[in-house]
């Protein structure tokens, strides 16, 4: 019998599986052939994300500003003297960060898709490749996890945003700077994005789940960016879950990533808020084997802990969030006026990117009176 089953070889499972592999049995169930397969993200991370991750994946390029393209043709450039992201190749980094948990200790099983568990004393876990107890299982199995439906059919996140991307062969002159879209017309409920790394450039939006496919709308950023002949090299899409779900425990069970619903709700990233969590999970768990109670009770100090640590800025963040999706197309172009202020750019120039919401509270008591009425017609 296993210490500990981990459901999903993505980066939140492997750097659960890493941490727990030092002192304890880990096997990791991934349902396909390798991790970083498909590939379901922008590949956009910072520099505290590469050192939480432990590894170092291939950089394509770096990042220190974006140009915020609003509906009405305004545009604001902010930039800041330090990288604010690095582009990266996603599937290099879930790969090492495998690699990393392997060395630490963990057995990857590959092509093994999780079917259902039971804990009545210790875990069973069903899989594609048979059956394997455990005392604690991990789930980490991604946006639309099995193991949190199996806390309850009322565990999903409060909303889903679906996104759609191509990488296209056009070298942008700029190239350290992130070209971002808002409106209705690109991107009801989100943003897109266009991500220049040398010779290509990465194109995406998300939409929030009401305005329908994202893909209906890349025509229309495809125009505005001037990319409508560009070679596609390859698609990728994706669901991301907001708004957190109601339980990230249970009965010898933790969900991690965006199994727990761990992602920013302003960016839609959720690797800073699951490696910042790993630490509370190893924890939680460590405590678990010591005393040998892994009850929903023993459990839930995993998720005091984690909210702890990353809890703070999902919650700002889906404020910003619910006020952001309110917000109509000439709302945004009034907002366009106040942040064009120096002010306000400047303190955009400072923005960091894993705690976004910050930057509310270090905007001038004047510039947010300004925004107020922006918001509140919104509101209302």
């Amino acid at each position: 019998m296993r210490d500990a089953v981990v459901i999903g070889g993505g980066p939140a499972g492997s750097k659960a599986a890493e941490l727990l592999a030092r002192d304890r049995d880990v096997l990791v169930l991934e349902e396909h052939r390798e991790s970083g397969l498909p590939v379901e993200c922008a590949g956009l991370v910072t520099d505290d994300v590469l050192a939480l991750s432990g590894v170092r994946p291939d950089i394509l390029n770096r990042l220190y500003g974006a140009n915020v393209f609003f509906p009405g043709g305004g545009t604001i450039s902010v930039r800041s003297s330090w990288p604010k992201a690095n582009v990266i190749d996603r599937a290099d980094l879930d790969r090492r960060m495998a690699w990393r948990a392997t060395d630490a200790g963990a057995e990857y099983r590959y092509n093994d898709r999780y079917i259902g568990h039971t804990a009545t004393g210790n875990v069973k876990v069903r899989s594609t490749g048979g059956e394997t107890g455990c005392s604690l299982l991990i789930g980490a199995d991604g946006h639309s996890s099995s193991t949190a439906m199996s806390l309850g059919a009322g565990n999903g996140p409060r909303e889903y945003v679906r996104g759609f991307q191509m990488d296209l062969r056009k070298k942008y002159d700029e190239q350290d700077m992130i070209n971002i879209r808002l409106g209705s017309e690109v991107a009801p409920g989100f943003f897109s994005w266009e991500i220049p790394f040398g010779d290509n450039v990465r194109v995406g939006l998300c939409t929030s789940w009401p305005a329908g496919p994202p893909a209906v709308y890349m025509k229309a950023l495809l125009k505005k960016a001037g990319l409508e002949d560009a070679e596609v090299i390859r698609k990728y899409s994706g669901k991301i879950p907001l708004g957190g779900r109601p339980k990230t425990y249970g009965e010898r069970i933790m969900l991690i990533g965006d199994a727990a619903g761990q992602v920013k709700p302003v960016s839609g990233g959720g690797l800073f808020p699951a490696l910042k969590s790993a630490d509370a999970l190893k924890e939680t768990a460590e405590s678990s084997f010591i005393s040998g109670d892994f009850s929903e009770k023993a459990l839930s100090a995993y998720e005091k802990k984690w909210k702890a640590a990353a809890g703070r800025e999902m919650r700002n963040g889906y404020r910003l969030r619910n006020a952001y999706l309110k917000l109509r197309d000439i709302d945004l172009d009034r907002a366009f006026s106040i942040a064009s202020r120096e002010s306000v750019r400047s303190v955009l120039d400072e923005i960091n990117l894993d705690r976004p919401s910050s930057v509310v509270s270090c905007m001038r008591k004047r510039d947010l009176a300004s925004l107020m009425p922006i918001l509140m017609r919104a509101l209302l």
